[in-house]
Formats: structure tokens, sequence, C-alpha cells
């Protein structure tokens, strides 16, 4: 597992960007209007996504628009789950 992907969901910051991602496509202007950070405070926040692949950001017009990429995002929770899901055979009762 890709070590950056932890450190970019370790923020509460990028954790929400994530979850307003999951509604659909946002252009970062739409994304900091959640927020009270300074702008270049969220494309830090988008950069460090996008370095883990967690965001993937395409050109429309002159605006940037980004989406989430779902494949690292379920490779990421698979592992989770398969490291710290509880497997119920392995439980104590």
């Amino acid at each position: 597992m890709n070590e950056s992907v932890f450190k970019a969901m370790a923020d509460p910051t990028r954790r929400k960007i994530v979850e307003l991602l999951k509604q659909g496509p946002k252009t970062a202007g739409e994304i900091a209007d959640h927020f009270t950070h300074a702008q270049p405070t969220v494309s830090r926040h988008l950069s460090v996504l996008k370095n883990a692949g967690l965001v993937v950001d395409q050109r429309e017009g002159t605006f940037i628009v980004y989406r989430l990429n779902t494949t690292i995002l379920q490779e990421w929770l698979a592992w989770l789950l398969e490291h710290f899901g509880g497997d119920q055979k392995h439980e104590k009762k």
C-alpha cells in the first residue's frame, strides 16, 4: 500500500475534500467554497491528494476539474478492511 495515501487521508481537510468529490467532479473554487482556508491552502491539499493518486484533474476550458480516482480509494479501503476489518473467525467472543 502506498504510504502517500495514508498521509493524504490523515488530514481532516483532505478527507472532507474526498467527501465533496464523492458527490461529483468539482473545480478548485467549488471545493474552496466549503472551507475557510485560503485558495492556496486548498490547492496544496488537492496537490497532496493528487500525488497520492486519490484525485485526478482535467482541464476544461479555463478551469481544472477534480475527480476522485475511485480505483485507488477502493484499493485503500480494501487494504484497511483486510488488515483492520475484524475477521470474525479470529475474534474472541
